[in-house]
């Protein structure tokens, strides 16, 4: 088959340009993900924290955060500030819980190959549930429960390499009672869609694909069917789509997809997740990132802004997604409403450290890899890692990423804590107090800091004080902000291959401009639908095996440092 190729010079609202609408806001609030919340170490050996599968809803004022296997539940005001709940009576040590607001009542119900129990509550802040029903008809995994409009109420499930996803209605005011007989909704097809095949970049076409996650959002008059794949240990865990006009289908697959997918970056993975609207309006999609170095379980959460556009497309941005964002206090509708344009200055800086275990170098610190890490010969406080920025930036916000190295601790334990502090300096020799952890109580390991002013500074040091455990170990002291000096170089050369005996692959080649760091490569099924995303450090050269065989694709990149971003200008359209 031969390859189409469209080349066209695009305006900056195609892929969308840099832009700091910072002013907007007098004091905009942020994030950056990893979510930062009190991820708890699992009970079982090796020693090692878990949070995944997550649902997300509103109810009283109050948005609830519920993931598997962490002791309890979160709940915030903002989506920033998460406050934990310990709870023994719900099965909090379950996968995948779903929960449901009828009413003035939360119901929740989590996975269980032997007994599904549905348990409910007025008052989630309190921490008490009662059961509602002992026990569904039958064993459910990876629930979630949807409530539609005229108040019917459906459930979904399905975890499998084997079978598909199921639902079904019930009969909340008959105790949950099924509803006819389960319906098999969807099933899996990686020989056409690639986000399906497993690998972390979808390449490991042996093995069939585990499907799981369901979610179901209505939003004029469809029904959006959502499920993850093809594995929670790969860095391309993702969530599809499929639409239908009916809750129990039929499903057509959306052409977008997958329409939450973020394989590169520091932190990979935007699968088996919720997708809820804000206080305004505003979409979010909460998903599982992979770690999986300890154990294939070792994972994290990502939250991401989603939308719809006017064609009813489901999509979610993943660009940038683990720089630092603006949680917003109002309707927006795209992308440059919620970048700040601070950009990572910490890449591939210099790093000293106070020791270092031959293994695990300073220099995993900065190479934009939550997989790799740091890690100091003991978890003293003489344990310190000073970051070179090679010269000075104006600093807005600190992320730490603490990666527990030889712990010895299992389940949520009382007065466990990093505290440390982050120094400044404009020559390495005399420093200034820049964060103060060093009477903290929260058991946050993805401490994201936004300072209450921008500092202009060229080294950061992070002493450790305390660990809970082990040794001092990070996997990401991540530094944001902005340079004033040169901006990366225009690519100009930019081209796409499709494979055409695997068309589910594209090869992406481009010219290394100068003074670049790294790349964002946007693409989708159109030229104005770019709404999956791919970053990429230094490499210029890219293959994306997660294509659906049957569509053609069109692609954009860009070049960003320090400094900021430079648009591409061209597009590469392949059929």
């Amino acid at each position: 088959m031969k390859q189409l190729i469209i080349i066209l010079v695009f305006t900056c609202c195609l892929t969308g340009c840099r832009i700091n609408l910072v002013s907007m806001y007098e004091n905009p609030e942020t994030y950056c993900n990893p979510v930062n919340i009190s991820y708890r170490f699992c009970l079982d050996e090796p020693s090692r924290r878990e949070a995944a599968d997550p649902t997300v809803i509103s109810f009283k004022e109050q948005y609830f955060l519920f993931a598997s296997k962490s002791g309890g539940y979160w709940y915030s005001g903002d989506l920033e500030q998460w406050t934990f709940i310990e709870s023994d009576e719900i099965p909090v040590e379950e996968y995948a819980p779903t929960v449901i607001a009828i009413s003035d009542t939360l119901y929740f119900l989590a996975s269980s190959g032997e007994k599904s129990t549905v348990y409910k509550t007025a008052d989630p802040l309190s921490g008490k549930w009662s059961v509602a029903r002992e026990e569904l008809e039958m064993p459910v995994w990876d629930p979630a429960f949807f409530l539609d409009d005229d108040n019917r109420l459906y459930l979904y499930w399905g975890c499998s390499n084997v079978n598909p996803i199921y639902g079904i209605e019930l009969d909340y005011g008959n105790n949950f009672a099924f509803i006819g007989k389960p319906k098999e909704l969807i099933k899996a097809n990686p020989d056409l869609y690639g986000w399906e095949v497993p690998g972390d970049y979808n390449t490991l076409t042996g093995q069939s694909p585990w499907i799981e996650g369901a979610w179901v959002n209505k939003h004029k008059g469809r029904y959006y069917l959502q499920y993850a794949g093809p594995g929670t240990e790969f860095k391309s865990y993702s969530d599809g789509v499929y639409v239908a006009e009916d809750p129990l289908g039929p499903y057509s697959l959306q052409p977008h997809n997958p329409f939450s997918y973020k394989p590169g970056g520091f932190a990979a993975g935007a699968g088996h997740g919720s997708t809820f609207h804000d206080n305004f309006g505003n979409y979010w999609h909460i998903g599982t990132i992979t770690i999986s170095v300890k154990h294939m379980f070792e994972r994290r959460l990502g939250l991401y802004p989603t939308f719809f556009d006017h064609e009813g497309m489901l999509y979610t941005l993943t660009k940038y997604g683990d720089y630092p964002l603006i949680i917003p206090r109002k309707k927006v509708t795209d992308f440059n409403e919620l970048f700040l344009g601070w950009m990572l200055l910490s890449y591939n800086k210099k790093v000293e450290v106070s020791s270092s275990i031959d293994s695990l170098p300073a220099s995993n610190m900065t190479d934009e890899n939550i997989r790799t890490y740091w890690a100091a010969e003991s978890g003293d406080s003489a344990e310190y890692a000073t970051i070179d920025l090679g010269e000075s930036y104006n600093v807005y916000s600190v992320q730490v990423n603490f990666a527990e190295h030889n712990t010895e601790i299992f389940g949520r334990q009382k007065d466990i804590y990093h505290r440390y502090t982050i120094n400044q300096s404009d020559d390495g020799i005399n420093w200034t107090l820049l964060a103060d952890k060093s009477q903290n109580k929260a058991d946050n390991t993805h401490d994201y800091i936004r300072l209450p002013e921008k500092v202009s500074c060229r080294y950061l040091r992070i002493n450790n004080l305390e660990v809970p455990g082990g040794n001092f170990a990070i996997s990401g002291f991540r530094v944001f902000g902005k340079g004033d000096g040169k901006m990366p170089g225009k690519i100009s050369e930019f081209e796409a291959i499709r494979n055409d005996e695997n068309r589910k692959s594209v090869k992406l080649i481009w010219n290394k401009p100068d003074n670049a760091t790294g790349y964002n490569i946007s693409y989708g099924i159109d030229k104005n639908k770019l709404y999956q995303n791919c970053m990429v450090y230094r490499d210029t050269v890219l293959i994306i095996n997660s294509l659906n065989a049957g569509q053609p694709y069109c692609f954009a990149i860009e070049s960003f440092n320090e400094n900021g971003i430079t648009q591409g200008g061209i597009l590469r359209c392949v059929e």
